[in-house]
């Protein structure tokens, strides 16, 4: 009796490794065949390149008109941009230069003054804001002008667009 229950035993045992022997493999085969056929991942786009000073050194010739409201005249000025961000400078039609504080981020370039005498408003201080980034070959953007002592009307937008003088 004891030699039937030892021969069941091995018999049982047997049987048993030889089915989890078969599970492994078959196992083995479907991870196998699952990691064969995985579709090849597209590569990440190139990032774009990085933004500098020197893509917009050089003189442009601006145009700053308010975004809303009854005045749509224009006001204009010559860019003088460098590489770096020192010697940057708004110089307008009337001979009055402007020095600019420049800051590049991202994609664009802000730049503000130190207080001047209005071009747009006669007998009054502004100073402005400037955000230009470039788009199709142009220099475009937003100028925001303080000016002091204006009450109500102490603050204009204006969209700002310039072309690169050659």
């Amino acid at each position: 009796m004891r030699i039937m229950r030892y021969v069941g035993l091995a018999c049982s045992t047997a049987l048993l490794l030889a089915g989890c022997a078969k599970g492994e493999q078959g196992t083995k085969e479907s991870a196998a065949g699952s990691s064969a056929a995985p579709a090849a991942a597209a590569p990440a786009p190139a990032p774009a390149p990085a933004f500098s000073l020197a893509d917009v050194a050089g003189k442009w010739q601006m145009r700053a008109v308010p975004e809303s409201g009854k005045d749509t005249t224009a006001t204009t000025y010559v860019l003088t941009a460098t590489a770096d961000t020192t010697g940057w400078l708004i110089t307008f039609p009337s001979g009055l230069k402007v020095p600019l504080h420049v800051m590049a981020s991202g994609d664009s370039v802000m730049s503000t003054t130190g207080t001047f005498a209005s071009q747009r408003r006669k007998g009054v201080k502004v100073k402005t804001e400037n955000t230009f980034r470039l788009s199709g070959g142009k220099l475009v953007g937003t100028t925001i002008a303080h000016y002091s002592n204006a009450g109500a009307d102490s603050v204009l937008h204006l969209r700002t667009e310039g072309t690169k003088i050659p």
